[in-house]
């Protein structure tokens, strides 16, 4: 389906601040948690506003790992597609990107926060929904 994934350039610094910021693991962390989190807010995005690919490039294996069924599923189910859609690997990309910038706004907006007050605060908030 695809090799590789890259973040906007804008978006380079961003997953290395979060990472740091964060410490969570590697910035493969990151980008899964920025795509999880942009699909969480439930938006659909257009192909049309995707960003230039300048920035960090993920190969597939780093950046699913073993759970690349999961990913592309989450995928299909927001847009309706089918697994073997050519448009999945860019919706991934338009979903990290919008990840970062979320995560980044967020993080600024709660300076004091570390990976493990955002997981929480988000799990919180999760549990609150149901």
């Amino acid at each position: 389906m695809f090799k590789q994934i890259s973040t906007s350039k804008e978006n380079r610094e961003v997953v290395a601040q979060l990472s740091r910021k964060l410490n969570l693991g590697k910035e493969n962390v990151i980008a899964r948690l920025a795509l999880t989190y942009s699909l969480s807010q439930d938006r659909k995005l257009d192909l049309k506003d995707i960003k230039d690919s300048g920035g960090k490039e993920y190969s597939k294996s780093v950046l699913m790992g073993d759970y690349e069924n999961i990913y592309v599923g989450l995928i299909c189910t927001h847009y309706g597609l089918y697994k073997t859609d050519k448009s999945i690997p860019k919706y991934i990309k338009l979903h990290i990107d919008e990840g970062l910038e979320l995560l980044d706004s967020e993080l600024k907006e709660n300076p004091k926060f570390d990976g493990f007050d955002f997981l929480t605060d988000k799990i919180n908030q999760g549990l609150r929904n149901i």
